[in-house]
């Protein structure tokens, strides 16, 4: 199998593949692209195999360099453009990444060898022209780094039959016709903007990419282009809804995840015409899990339906045993496209890359007796901001990096636009003062913006459990208390 992109162009060159604003691309276009990067991806010495570390924004070089890594065999590594050098330079470290593609001459990461790629460069590269490897389905694709246990990110190995069974299976459940247009504002370093790419390569279809959530450049898009599906997170579609009367004839599915929506936004959203299809998904399952779809929706508002054809979602005890409908227990995801396991996580990790039989998610849920799916928790402490993960270890490590700090403890409290925002309750040594502002400060310097704490309290000791462990949800109450 040759890789996806010069097999659509083969069969569609024609075929609309990409819009941005108002410049278009088809499939023949993106494809010779495509080819210029490859080739001067090779000539700088890209080989077969290398981890190729990419911190671009959303845009035409990064859409071309996914399909370029691809032709070429080597594995992309997306980094989120949010963090700061010190936590990029760590997840670089960790696959030994010996490239970086970005559009910041001045940046210096790792030992990485850095590739400054801009649309300057993809008109004038000279297109690769050698014979190129066939794709393998086996073969890996990306490491993409998603919020683990320890507080620390955990490199998820995804190979191209986790994307191509994905996109097998989203495209049962949510039906493709030939003039979709898929309206993507997620960024390409999370597992659901590239699925999206993929997926409409494969299919053959158009995708109108955003290289941020732009309201104004959302609703234009809206209004003046044939928008048929679009991909959101609860932030997003609460914004939306309050700039917008009326929503497009031709959107059929707005795909709602990234966090749980609260049943009082999605009452809003179907009361407002929006055709709100709520999807469960993770990184480690290349993307959706299981979507329940508009008219479900209205009759089950909270739950995500059943899952994707091909995919079992099981409700296991914490001796892994099957529960009963109604039963909370965790989420365990069975199926082709689950990933090949964590980088560095598994000793007899090998290739080619073959999926676990399982995943274990660590979120709390319950099949119901129709055999839908109902989310209780994400990760029991994970904090789901405006569609992006903060795990509280991590922010709380920082915090008490602060010689001021003895303790802290970081929770996500609710929020009408974020869903959630991180707060602090932070325990001072004796003796010691320390103001908001200044701890906010030293958390800059260390954590991108959305781990930041949006509200710090301080007090003289932190709730404590019967077994000493610090109290989490009494901790919650206090601040949710003071955010009233």
């Amino acid at each position: 199998m040759i890789d996806w992109l010069t097999e659509r162009r083969s069969a569609s060159p024609d075929a609309l593949a990409l819009i941005i604003g108002e410049r278009r691309w088809t499939y023949a276009a993106l494809d010779r692209l495509t080819a210029g990067l490859a080739g001067y991806l090779q000539a700088q010495g890209v080989q077969f195999g290398d981890f190729v570390a990419a911190l671009l924004p959303n845009g035409l070089p990064y859409v071309c360099l996914i399909h370029a890594l691809a032709r070429l065999g080597a594995v992309l590594v997306p980094l989120n453009t949010r963090l700061t050098p010190a936590e990029i330079n760590w997840q670089v470290a960790q696959v030994g990444a010996k490239w970086l593609v970005t559009n910041q001459a001045q940046l210096a990461i790792g030992n990485c060898q850095l590739l400054v790629v801009d649309e300057e460069l993809l008109a004038t590269a000279v297109p690769l022209t050698n014979d190129q490897r066939p794709l393998a389905l086996d073969r890996l694709q990306a490491v993409v780094f998603t919020s683990g246990t320890s507080g620390k990110p955990k490199g998820a190995m995804l190979t191209f039959a986790n994307h191509f069974y994905s996109a097998q299976a989203s495209g049962e459940r949510l039906g493709v016709r030939p003039d979709d247009l898929w309206l993507s504002v997620l960024p390409l370093y999370h597992v659901g903007g590239l699925a999206v790419i993929f997926r409409s390569c494969l299919y053959g279809t158009a995708v109108s990419l955003h290289p941020r959530f732009d309201l104004d450049a959302i609703n234009q898009d809206l209004d003046h282009k044939p928008i048929t599906l679009m991909s959101l997170v609860p932030t997003m579609l609460h914004r939306l809804l309050q700039t917008r009367a009326a929503w497009p004839d031709t959107l059929r599915l707005a795909l709602l995840g990234g966090a749980a929506a609260t049943p009082d936004l999605l009452r809003r959203a179907l009361a407002a015409g929006v055709p709100v299809a709520t999807t469960y998904g993770l990184t480690e399952a290349s993307s959706q899990v299981a979507t329940m779809l508009p008219p479900d929706v209205a009759r089950k508002p909270g739950s995500v339906g059943h899952p994707l054809p091909g995919t079992t979602v099981a409700i296991v005890d914490e001796n892994g045993r099957s529960l009963a409908p109604n039963t909370y227990g965790e989420i365990v995801v069975t199926g082709p496209t689950v990933m090949a396991g964590y980088w560095r996580a598994d000793a007899a990790r090998r290739t080619p890359y073959t999926p676990l039989p399982s995943h274990p998610t660590g979120d709390i849920g319950y099949l119901d007796e129709d055999g839908d799916l109902w989310v209780v928790q994400r990760r029991s402490d994970l904090i789901v901001t405006g569609g992006e993960n903060v795990y509280p270890a991590e922010v709380e490590a920082v915090l008490k990096e602060h010689t001021a700090v003895a303790n802290a403890c970081v929770v996500g409290v609710p929020d009408a636009e974020w869903g959630q925002k991180v707060a602090a309750l932070v325990q001072l040594h004796p003796g010691m003062a320390l103001s908001e502002a200044e701890l906010l400060a030293h958390c800059r310097a260390q954590l991108a913006g959305y781990k930041q704490p949006r509200l710090i309290r301080f007090a003289a000791d932190l709730p404590q459990t019967a077994s000493g462990k610090i109290a989490r949800n009494a901790v919650a109450k206090v601040l949710m208390r003071d955010d009233a």
